[in-house]
C-alpha cells in the first residue's frame, strides 16, 4: 500500500531496491508470486508517472527497468500490459534519448526484448524506428560493451520473428550488414570468447531467411559460402544446426500437391500472444479437465437388437459341446501372377548346414567369439550367387498354365518343398517354344537348374512355412497388386544369438552430414542428381549401368517412392506418404541390388517429419542379407554408421504439414559397407511382420490346437482393400460335458487384446506373436492361463495399412486409433465392428477383464502402459473436487506393477495414467469410459532398446518382443489370482514348490550367466517364464 501511495521518490527507490534484491535472491517461485499480486501492473504505472517528471529520474527509470527485465518473462500478459498502459512507448522514447547511456541502455534493452515477444508489439516497435536503433548498436569486433550487445543481438532477433520488420530488415539492406558482422566477429574472436553473440547474429539471419525475400537477399549476399567457410574453418563453433536453418527451402524432388498459398509468405497474421520461453512447470493443456468426460458413461449408446448380431462370434459363451466346433481357415481368393524369390546358381560345393546347427547351439547358451559382428561373412567362404525371381502363375482354373510353365527345376535346400503353385514360369526376355524346349531339354541332361537355397529354419522357426506364406501372399490384396514376395518374408527371420548394444554416436557426425548437405548448395555442379527408381513413372527404367544401386519397393509392406543418386555413392530416398493421405513419412520397407563390397555407401531419407527420433539416441536401422541367408543366417540385424536425425532445408506445403505453413522435412542418414558381392539386402525401420505373415502363423498354430484347446477362428469384417480381418477365441476346453464344467467354462472372465493399429507400429505384431505362441503352448503355466481366461484376440486391427505399407492410416487415410468415439461401419469397419463386439459384451454384463491394444513407440525406450485414471488425471489439473468425486479402485495399476516385476524389458516409471484431450477418441481411453473397463490400457513397446533393466543398453529384438508377449501372458494369470484369491486352490500344482525353490533359483542363475544376458530357445524361455513366476509368487504370497 506504502509503495502504491507514497510520492516521495527516495521512499520509491528504497522500496524498489529492497524488491530487486529480494526477486534475485528468491529466484522464480518469489516473481510469479509478486506477478500474481499485481506486482507488473504497480511497475508500469508507475513507469509512466514517472516519465511525466521533466526530466525523468533516471535512477527512478533504471531501477524499475530492472525490476521488468525480472518480472516480465513470468507474465503472461506483459506486453499486452505495457502496450495498454502506455509504458511501451516510454521505453521506447528513453532509448532513442540514452543511446550513449550504457547504464540505463542495458535494462531498457532487456525489457524491449521482453515486449518484442508480443507480436503485435513486435510490429509497433518496428513502424516507431526501434529496428533501425538496434543497428545503431550493434557493430563490428569489440572488447567494449560485449554485454550491451549481446541483448541488442537477442532484441533485434525477437523483433525479426515479425515477418513485417524481417521484410523491412530486407528492404533497408540489413542482410549484407548482418553478414559483415557475423565475419568480423569470426575473425577476431579468435578464442571464442563470444559465441553468444555469433550466435545471436545467426539467429537474427534464420528469422529474416524465414520469408521468401529474406532468403533470396541472404543467397545474394553470398550468404551461404560465408558461413560455410566462417563454420568449417572453426573446430569450435558449434552453429552447423543454425547454418542449415539458413539454407534456401525448396520442395521435394517429387509430384505433390502444394498449396499455391505456400509460397506467399507476405501476410502475416498479428496475434496477440506472447512467445515466451517453456520452463519446467510448464502447464499440459492437452490433460481433461471435465470430470463428466472422465466418468464411466452409465448408458450404452446403441440399442441391444443392433448388437444381437454379434452374439455369432462369442459361441463359446453358450457352447454345449454336443458338436464339434467350427473354425474358419483363410481361403485363398487371387488367382494373379506371384513372384517368389530363389537364386539362379549352380548347387553350392559347400554344405551350408553348420553355420546354422551352429546357430541352434548358441541359441542353447553357447557364447560366440567375443568379435563376431552381425555381418561376418561365414569362415568357410560360401558361393557367390547371382539372385533373380521366379514367377508363379495358375489360369482361372487353378492349373498349370502351359503356356508360360517350364519343368520344375531341381531345388536344392534342406527339405524338398512340394510344387509351387503349380510350376515355374521362366524370365525369358522373348523367344519361341521351341528355344524354351531346347533350354528344358538341356536342363534335363545337365540334371541343373535354378537353385533355391531355402535354409532349413523348421526347428527354430516351427511357425514359418516359405510354401505356406507365398499361398498367403496370394488372397492378400492391395491397391499396388503386388506380384513379388519379398526374401525377408519368404526366408523368414532368426533372431541373432548376439548382443545388438545401442549405438554410441561418434561426436561431430551430425555437424559433418550438415556440412556435406550444405556442400551441395554451394557446389551444385558436383551433384549428379539421377533419378534410379521413382515409382511416380510406372516406365521409368531400371538403370543398370553397374555405377547405380537398384532399388525395389513393390511387394508387401514396402515403401520406397524415389530414390535418386546424388553421389557417387550417397543416395537420397523419399518415402511414401499413407495412402489417401499427404502426410506420416515414417516406415520404410525396400530392396537394394547391385552394390559394391566395401564401398562407403550413404542414404538419406529426405522427407521425415517427426522432431525427433531414436535414431538420435542409439536405434540403427535393420537390414537383411539374402547372401547370408542362403549361408544359413536367415536374420535381420541392426546395421549403419554415423547414423544421424536432424531438420533439413526441403519445406513441407501447408496441405502435408496439417495446414501449418513453415514447416520442413528432417533426414534421417546412415552409412553402409556391404560384405558380398551380388548380394540383394532389404532395409527396414523395424523388424517386418506382413498381414500374410499372420495368416500363415495363424494357420500354424491352428494346426498345433489339442484336444484340450479351444481354439476358434472368425473373420470379423472385411477391410476396405478387401482383406479378412481375423478374430480369435482362445481358450481350454471343458474337463467334461457336465453342467459343472460347461457352467465354468462359460463364466470365465475375458480378456480382449488388439494390435497393429498403426502399420508401422511392426513390434507390436512380434509382441501378438509372443502372446499367441504362449496362449498355444503346452506350458502348466498356458494350460492355467486357459482355464483362468477365455481371450478375444484380434491381432491385425489395420490389414491395409499394413499390406501397402502405410505408417499410421488405413486406406481411408484416418488414423484408426483416433475414430474409435464414432467409427463409421463404411470407412473403418475394423474399429466398428471390434468396438461392437465389446459394446455387445457390457449389453451382457460380460465387460471384459482387461482390455489391452499392442503398439510400438518411436521415441522412448523400454515397453511400458498408458492406462487411464480419473483420480491421477484430476491431480494433473487445477480441478477441485471432493474425494467422493474422485473415488476409484486402483486395480488399474495392478498389471503394469506384476510386468515390472516380471518383465525385465518393462519400465513402471514410463507408465502414465492420465487422460488427455488428444487421446479421447482413442480404444484405451473409449474402452474405459463408454465400455466400463477399468483395466484398458495401451501397451507400447520401444523400437530402439532398453535403458533400465537386464536389457540396458541393448537394441530390442523379436526374441525380447516375443518373451514381452509371452510374459503379458504370465502376469494377466497372476493378476487372475490377485483377483480371485479363493481360485488359488484349483493351481495347487504351482504353489507347492517349497523342496525345489532353491535348485530352481541356482538353475536360473547359471541359465542367466550363459546365455548373454537373457537370450534362451523357445523351450529355454517358456521354463524360465514358469520357474520366475513360481518364485514370485513364492515371495508375494
Amino acid at each position: 500500500m506504502l509503495f502504491c501511495n507514497t510520492q516521495d521518490l527516495q521512499t520509491i527507490l528504497n522500496i524498489l531496491y529492497i524488491l530487486n534484491e529480494l526477486l534475485t535472491v528468491g529466484g522464480g517461485r518469489r516473481v510469479g508470486v509478486f506477478v500474481s499480486k499485481g506486482g507488473t501492473g504497480i511497475l508500469l504505472q508507475l513507469v509512466l508517472s514517472g516519465s511525466k517528471e521533466s526530466p525523468p529520474s533516471e535512477e527512478l527509470m533504471l531501477q524499475l527497468h530492472s525490476l521488468l527485465a525480472k518480472v516480465g518473462p513470468k507474465d503472461r500478459k506483459f506486453g499486452v500490459k505495457a502496450r495498454l498502459n502506455g509504458a511501451l512507448n516510454v521505453t521506447v522514447n528513453l532509448l532513442k534519448q540514452n543511446l550513449q547511456n550504457h547504464k540505463l541502455l542495458l535494462p531498457c534493452l532487456q525489457v524491449l526484448r521482453v515486449y518484442s515477444s508480443n507480436s503485435v508489439n513486435a510490429v509497433s516497435l518496428g513502424k516507431n524506428g526501434v529496428l533501425e536503433l538496434m543497428f545503431k548498436i550493434i557493430g563490428p569486433y569489440s572488447k567494449k560493451n560485449t554485454s550491451l550487445l549481446k541483448v541488442s543481438l537477442d532484441t533485434l532477433g525477437a523483433l525479426l520473428k515479425s515477418k513485417t520488420n524481417a521484410r523491412r530488415a530486407v528492404d533497408r539492406a540489413h542482410v549484407p550488414v548482418l553478414l559483415y558482422i557475423y565475419q568480423d566477429w569470426h575473425r577476431n574472436d579468435t578464442r571464442h570468447r563470444h559465441m553468444l553473440i555469433r550466435k545471436g547474429v545467426l539467429g537474427c539471419l534464420k528469422n529474416i531467411t524465414n520469408i521468401k525475400l529474406g532468403r533470396k537477399a541472404f543467397i545474394d549476399a553470398d550468404g551461404m559460402r560465408i558461413l560455410y567457410n566462417t563454420s568449417t574453418v572453426s573446430t569450435v563453433t558449434k552453429l552447423p544446426k543454425t547454418q542449415s536453418c539458413l539454407c534456401p527451402c525448396v520442395w521435394l524432388p517429387v509430384d505433390d500437391v502444394v498449396d499455391e498459398s505456400d509460397d506467399n509468405d507476405d501476410v502475416e497474421t498479428e496475434n496477440d500472444t506472447e512467445n515466451e520461453e517453456e520452463d519446467k512447470d510448464h502447464h499440459n493443456d492437452d490433460i481433461e479437465t471435465d470430470i463428466n468426460k472422465l466418468r464411466p458413461k452409465e448408458t450404452h449408446s446403441r440399442p441391444f437388437e443392433e448388437l444381437k448380431i454379434y452374439e455369432r462370434f462369442f459361441l463359446e459363451l453358450s457352447e454345449d459341446f454336443q458338436v464339434m466346433q467350427d473354425r474358419h481357415p483363410f481361403v485363398s481368393l487371387s488367382q494373379r501372377p506371384i513372384i517368389v524369390p530363389t537364386a539362379q546358381a549352380l548347387p553350392p560345393k559347400y554344405p551350408t548346414a553348420a553355420p546354422l546347427q551352429e546357430e541352434c547351439h548358441l541359441a542353447k547358451g553357447e557364447q560366440p567369439h567375443p568379435e563376431a559382428s552381425p555381418l561376418a561373412p561365414a569362415p568357410t567362404p560360401a558361393p557367390v550367387h547371382t539372385l533373380d525371381t521366379i514367377n508363379i502363375t495358375k489360369d482361372h482354373d487353378g492349373c498349370c498354365d502351359h503356356s508360360q510353365v517350364r519343368p520344375q527345376p531341381v531345388l536344392e535346400h534342406y527339405r524338398q518343398p512340394p510344387l509351387l503353385a503349380g510350376g515355374v514360369a521362366a524370365q525369358q526376355g522373348g523367344g519361341a517354344e521351341e528355344t524354351l524346349a531346347e533350354e528344358w531339354a538341356e536342363e534335363e541332361e545337365g540334371g541343373e537348374g535354378a537353385v533355391l537355397e531355402v535354409p532349413d529354419t523348421a526347428l527354430l522357426l516351427p511357425l514359418h512355412d516359405p510354401d505356406l506364406y507365398v499361398e498367403m501372399v496370394k488372397s492378400t490384396r492391395s491397391v499396388p497388386q503386388y506380384s513379388e514376395v519379398a526374401y525377408p518374408d519368404y526366408f523368414g527371420h532368426v533372431a541373432p544369438t548376439f548382443r545388438e548394444h545401442i549405438l554410441e554416436r561418434v561426436y561431430g557426425v551430425q555437424r559433418t552430414k550438415i556440412f556435406q548437405d550444405i556442400e551441395r548448395l554451394i557446389h551444385p555442379n558436383d551433384i549428379l542428381d539421377k533419378v534410379v527408381y521413382d515409382l511416380d513413372i510406372q516406365s521409368c527404367p531400371v538403370i543398370d549401368d553397374g555405377e547405380s544401386l537398384k532399388f525395389n519397393s513393390q511387394f508387401e509392406s514396402g515403401n520406397l517412392r524415389k530414390a535418386i543418386q546424388a553421389r557417387k555413392f550417397e543416395y537420397d530416398l523419399v518415402l511414401n506418404s499413407d495412402i489417401n493421405s499427404n502426410h506420416y513419412h515414417q516406415w520404410f520397407y525396400f530392396e537394394v541390388s547391385g552394390m559394391r563390397v566395401g564401398a562407403p555407401y550413404r542414404f538419406n531419407i529426405i522427407n521425415c517429419e517427426k522432431s525427433n527420433s531414436q535414431f538420435n539416441y542409439g536405434m540403427q536401422v535393420l537390414m537383411y542379407s539374402v547372401q547370408e541367408a542362403i549361408s544359413g543366417r536367415p536374420r535381420w540385424v541392426r546395421t549403419g554408421t554415423d547414423i544421424c536425425y536432424y531438420k533439413n532445408h526441403f519445406s513441407r506445403s501447408s496441405i502435408a504439414a496439417g495446414g501449418q505453413k513453415g514447416k520442413s522435412y528432417y533426414t534421417m542418414t546412415f552409412s553402409m559397407t556391404f560384405n558380398h558381392k551380388d548380394d540383394v539386402c532389404y532395409f527396414a525401420y523395424h523388424y517386418p511382420y506382413t498381414y500374410s505373415t499372420l495368416k500363415m502363423h495363424l494357420q500354424k498354430l491352428e494346426a498345433l490346437r489339442t484336444p484340450q484347446i479351444y481354439m476358434r477362428q472368425d473373420i470379423l469384417c472385411e477391410t476396405l482393400g478387401g482383406n479378412s480381418c481375423p478374430l480369435l477365441t482362445i481358450t481350454a476346453m471343458p474337463e467334461s460335458t457336465s453342467n459343472d464344467q460347461i457352467c465354468q467354462f462359460r463364466n470365465r472372465p475375458l480378456v480382449f487384446l488388439s494390435s497393429r493399429v498403426h502399420p508401422g507400429e511392426t513390434n507390436a505384431s512380434w509382441v501378438m506373436k509372443g502372446t499367441l505362441e504362449f496362449l498355444m503352448g503346452s506350458s502348466p503355466l498356458a494350460h492355467s492361463l486357459r482355464e483362468a481366461y477365455i481371450f478375444k484376440i484380434v491381432p491385425m486391427l489395420n490389414p491395409d495399412g499394413v499390406v501397402n505399407g502405410n505408417h499410421r492410416c488405413s486406406l481411408s487415410g484416418e488414423d484408426l486409433n483416433r475414430q474409435w468415439q464414432s467409427p463409421s461401419p463404411e470407412l473403418h469397419p475394423t474399429i466398428y465392428h471390434t468396438k461392437s463386439l465389446l459394446q455387445y459384451l457390457a449389453a451382457i454384463q460380460r465387460a471384459p477383464l482387461v482390455f489391452c491394444d499392442y503398439h510400438g513407440h518411436s521415441r522412448k525406450k523400454n515397453v511400458f502402459m498408458y492406462g487411464c485414471s480419473l483420480k491421477e488425471t484430476v491431480w494433473q489439473t487445477n480441478i477441485s473436487a471432493t474425494s467422493c468425486e474422485l473415488h476409484e479402485d486402483l486395480g488399474y495399476r495392478t498389471l503394469p506393477k506384476i510386468l515390472s516385476q516380471m518383465a525385465p524389458a518393462f519400465s513402471m516409471a514410463s507408465c502414465s495414467f492420465v487422460v488427455e484431450r488428444s487421446k479421447e477418441a482413442t480404444a484405451r481411453v473409449v474402452v474405459w469410459r463408454e465400455i466400463g473397463v477399468q483395466r484398458s490400457y495401451t501397451m507400447e513397446s520401444t523400437l530402439c532398446g532398453c535403458d533400465q533393466g537386464k536389457y540396458k543398453g541393448l537394441q530390442i529384438g523379436t526374441r525380447e518382443l516375443e518373451e514381452m508377449g509371452a510374459q503379458f501372458c504370465v502376469a494377466l494369470l497372476r493378476l487372475k489370482r490377485l483377483t480371485s484369491p479363493l481360485e488359488l486352490r484349483n493351481h495347487a500344482h504351482l504353489l507347492d514348490v517349497e523342496s525345489d525353490l532353491i535348485e530352481t533359483r541356482c538353475k536360473v542363475s547359471r541359465s542367466d550367466t550363459c546365455t548373454h544376458q537373457g537370450y534362451y530357445s523357445k523351450q529355454e524361455l517358456t521354463l524360465k517364464i514358469y520357474t520366475e513366476t513360481i518364485i514370485f509368487e513364492c515371495e508375494t504370497n
